[in-house]
C-alpha cells in the first residue's frame, strides 16, 4: 500500500493518469515531425470531419475545456492552420475551418498519430485490444453524460 492507504496500482484514476501521459509520450515521439500535440491533432481531425463547428461544438467533441480550446485556437490561428469566422445565426459565435495548411499538417502528422496507436495498442494482447478501445469510450461516453 502507498502512504495515505492507497493502492496507486487499483487506481482507475491514477492508471487512466498515467495511461495518458504514456500516450502523449508516444504520439510526440512518432508524430514529433508535425508540431502538433496530441490535442491539436485531435482538434484539427475533428473540424476536417465537420468543418465550420463553433468552438462550442469543438469543445462537445473533443471534451478540451472551454478555455484550454480557446487557447489552442489562438495557437492555432497563429500558425495559421485554421481559421474562423463570425457564425451568422449568431453573432457571438464562430465558426471554425482548417486552411490549405491546416489540411496539410493533419496530413502530415496522420501517420505518425496511427503509429503511435499502433505502438500504444502493441502492449497489449491482440485479443484485448479492441476490448481496450470500447472501455474507453464507455468511461468517454458516460463522461459527457
Amino acid at each position: 500500500m502507498a502512504k495515505g492507504g492507497r493502492d496507486l496500482d487499483r487506481s482507475a484514476v491514477h492508471l487512466l493518469h498515467r495511461a495518458g501521459q504514456c500516450a502523449a509520450d508516444i504520439f510526440s515521439s512518432e508524430a514529433r515531425t508535425s508540431g502538433l500535440t496530441p490535442r491539436q491533432f485531435a482538434m484539427l481531425m475533428v473540424i476536417a470531419d465537420e468543418e465550420g463547428l463553433t468552438q462550442t461544438a469543438l469543445v462537445e467533441r473533443t471534451g478540451i475545456d472551454r478555455s484550454t480550446l480557446a487557447d489552442m485556437v489562438a495557437r492555432l490561428l497563429g500558425r495559421g492552420l485554421i481559421q474562423r469566422r463570425r457564425v451568422k445565426e449568431d453573432a457571438r459565435a464562430y465558426a471554425i475551418k482548417l486552411t490549405p495548411q491546416g489540411a496539410k499538417a493533419l496530413r502530415e502528422a496522420q501517420p505518425g498519430a496511427a503509429a503511435a496507436d499502433q505502438k500504444l495498442l502493441a502492449s497489449l494482447p491482440p485479443a484485448k485490444r479492441q476490448e481496450f478501445l470500447d472501455t474507453l469510450n464507455l468511461i468517454v461516453t458516460a463522461d459527457r453524460k
